[in-house]
């Protein structure tokens, strides 16, 4: 249960991001922009969020989902967050919860332990 409430608060972080992303499109290319990235990058960014977000909720491919995520987390605190240190170790230590559910997987409550798999 402590697991599925893990993955329910490290999933739905991701999810809203992507689903208020959707919202103001055009800003956050924009704001991808300011990190030496294209723009064009806003949509997939934002449904890699959603669809990653998902996949951490539901225990689908947990391990590959935590473990694009953990990727995903270190990236954009060392781009995005440069100057806010604050805003670098959270991302960072979300990233480390990431890896964490990489290393044990998504526990029993998941689509992963239904469909006998170990991702």
């Amino acid at each position: 249960m402590i697991v599925l409430l893990g993955r329910l608060l490290l999933g739905g972080l991701f999810v809203g991001a992507g689903v208020m992303k959707f919202g103001t499109i055009e800003g956050f290319g924009q704001f991808i922009e300011s990190g030496g990235l294209p723009a064009m990058l806003a949509w997939p960014v934002a449904i890699f969020e959603v669809v990653a977000g998902l996949a951490i909720i539901l225990g689908f491919f947990t391990r590959y989902a935590a473990l694009a995520l953990a990727a995903f987390c270190v990236a954009t605190g060392l781009l995005y967050h440069p100057g806010d240190m604050g805003a670098t170790m959270k991302n960072l230590a979300i990233a480390g919860g990431f890896l964490i559910l990489y290393s044990h997987g998504a526990g029993l409550l998941s689509i992963d332990a239904r469909r006998g798999g170990t991702d």
